[in-house]
């Protein structure tokens, strides 16, 4: 499993969108297709002209951000990013707690989550009065069960899109015996 360490990295992986949420934390993945190629040749606009000296390099896209030069056997494992503010979390101990829970439990779902890169944000605070230790044994516990409760949402649902809505179901039209019997009770 790859980690995810450039702020590009961290913001194309958030803005694949929300697999799934927690009381504390939310899931985000963006699909790396296998089809897509991360070569600048193959995303390069279909421009023929050469540009110039100091011109900007061609537009890449996401895909470019999460190419591994020289390993061909890693290329289908996912990529993993934890972000943990301090607005959430204001010790740095918790902070790196729940970032050493996020990459220790993450490896045991490496298989379902296929290629994409994930980023797992902490999106509420632990409560204070429950857990007055920056860094205890129940807070990891309860740290690794709402992670393992995430990871496990994320893989039931490999599209990270919520199931559709079952369609309305018509009425069934009403028999006749139960119409006559309708129409005869009134006056």
């Amino acid at each position: 499993m790859h980690r995810l360490k450039t702020r590009p990295q961290f913001q194309a992986a958030m803005a694949g969108g929300t697999v799934s949420r927690t009381a504390h934390f939310a899931l985000h993945r963006l699909r790396l297709g296998a089809g897509a190629s991360t070569s600048p040749a193959a995303t390069a606009t279909p421009d023929t002209r050469s540009p110039g000296p100091g011109a900007p390099p061609p537009p890449q896209g996401p895909q470019a951000l999460f190419a591994v030069p020289g390993s061909g056997d890693a290329a289908g494992e996912p990529w993993l990013g934890a972000m943990v503010p301090k607005r959430w979390a204001r010790r740095a101990v918790t902070r790196n707690t729940i970032k050493r829970q996020i990459y220790a439990v993450a490896p045991g779902f490496a298989e379902e989550l296929g290629t994409a890169a994930h980023v797992v944000r902490l999106r509420a605070g632990f409560d204070r009065k429950q857990f007055p230790s920056a860094t205890s044994d129940a807070l990891r516990q309860a740290v690794r069960t709402e992670l393992l409760q995430l990871f496990a949402q994320a893989v039931r649902r490999p599209g990270g899109h919520k199931p559709p809505a079952p369609a309305p179901a018509a009425k069934a039209p009403v028999p006749a015996a139960d119409t006559s019997l309708t129409e005869a009770a009134r006056p």
